[in-house]
């Protein structure tokens, strides 16, 4: 893997490119000179706790040289190098595209080739990246339970489970493994990033399996709660609606069937069952017992049943009232310590670790520098008012704490 072959070169281009760029401001962040060492990190690199920079009530990610790995596919066969990046990557323009060929950023099969190269079906393409996680909240990770087969956790909402997307150390397996040195670990469950709460994880692979084969089976037994709008009836309700989720948008929505049969639904069976625990007429607290297992299950179908989450931004119907949401948002839930996901569960680390000047360098061809966070970035989507709180199968029962929004008094 590259190194530092063609950093001088990079380097230098980049200069030309962006000049003065280190200027703006009182930014106490320098680039570096030509003889800046890059070192280039892949997933085998595991997260370390000088990895993180804590700021603002957030926990970010030095950026770090990271190298992306694709394989040419057959309808990118044919194109330039740069057509193709230009055309399927859409997050940078075609001149940085230019330049990341010219000085090795990009590469194919290993090698540096002119912009002018045409791909071939199945050629290696390495994108050498200056790369930028986006933040999360400063909630700590806490262990619940560390047993020889199992590790179990109360995950601060804001905090993907895994890698995904443009998250890799700054997950719950990231930062369980750079501070605790808890690697590796296999979920055995998924809980959106904007939920908090029981996760499972084992600690091997076969496990992992076995957890996944009683799930699958319909023996584990799922519990959340829930702080929705409105009076919620005090009769259980279950909401048996199928649903389609739409990962373009992000979102999913309910589909229920035809009476008379003649349109099929298109979208997968769920049905998730509610039992209110207490209300004050504007708001209750609910217990939510999901059957299946679908994205958004519960959020969409307390949506469906009239009473979305009373901070879900994404399935608040348009016609709830200002008193009813009480103004707050996912993010002013996060920021109001009478309401934050974690309060009474987890440390907030910022008291300890805010702005402790730790820096970072800037890489003058990084359309992300000089901000720590990546461009595009929701400051205001932080924690919803849902939480996972027990986990019960065949012979074992594992809990969490409810979080301090739970309570209406």
């Amino acid at each position: 893997m590259p190194t530092t072959s063609f950093a001088s070169r990079a380097l230098q281009i980049c200069k030309n490119l962006i000049p003065n760029r280190n200027k703006r401001g009182k930014m106490k962040r320098k680039i570096e000179e030509t003889d800046m060492e890059i070192v280039w990190q892949s997933p085998a690199n595991p997260p370390e706790r000088k990895d993180y920079i804590f700021r603002n009530g957030r926990r970010h990610v030095r950026p770090y040289y990271f190298e992306f790995i694709a394989h040419v596919k057959k309808r990118w066969a044919g194109k330039t190098i740069v057509d193709l990046f230009t055309d399927e990557f859409k997050g940078r323009n075609r001149d940085y595209y230019i330049s990341a060929v010219k000085c090795g950023r990009i590469q194919v099969d290993g090698q540096l080739v002119p912009v002018s190269f045409i791909v071939k079906p199945s050629q290696k393409i390495s994108h050498f990246l200056h790369r930028h996680e986006p933040p999360v909240m400063t909630w700590d990770v806490k262990i619940l339970e560390t047993e020889p087969d199992v590790v179990t956790i109360c995950k601060p909402a804001s905090v993907p489970v895994h890698p995904c997307g443009q998250y890799r150390k700054n997950t719950v397996v990231g930062i369980l493994q750079a501070e605790h040195g808890l690697a590796p670990l296999f979920p055995i469950h998924r809980l959106d990033r904007l939920v908090s709460g029981l996760l499972i994880l084992a600690r091997s692979a076969a496990q992992a399996d076995i957890f996944r084969q009683q799930i699958e089976g319909g023996m584990v037994h799922k519990q959340y709660i829930a702080r929705v709008i409105g009076e919620f009836p005090e009769k259980e309700q279950v909401v048996d609606a199928n649903i389609n989720h739409n990962a373009r948008e992000g979102r999913s929505s309910t589909e229920v069937g035809d009476s008379c049969g003649d349109a099929p639904t298109k979208g997968k069976t769920a049905c998730t069952k509610f039992t209110r625990i207490s209300t004050n007429g504007i708001q209750s607290i609910v217990l939510c017992e999901p059957v299946t297992g679908r994205t958004h299950q519960i959020r969409v179908h307390l949506q469906h049943a009239g009473h979305p989450i009373a901070n879900d931004m994404l399935y608040l119907s348009k016609h709830v009232s200002d008193r009813s949401a009480e103004g707050m948002g996912a993010d002013r839930a996060a920021a109001n310590p009478d309401h934050s996901p974690a309060s009474g569960v987890g440390e907030n680390k910022s008291a300890s670790h805010e702005d402790s000047g730790e820096d970072f360098s800037i890489d003058p061809m990084c359309t992300n520098c000089p901000s720590l966070a990546p461009k595009g970035y929701d400051y205001h989507e932080e924690a919803l008012w849902l939480h996972c709180f027990r986990y019960s199968g065949p012979g074992w029962v594992y809990e969490c704490p409810h979080p301090g929004w739970a309570s209406l008094s």
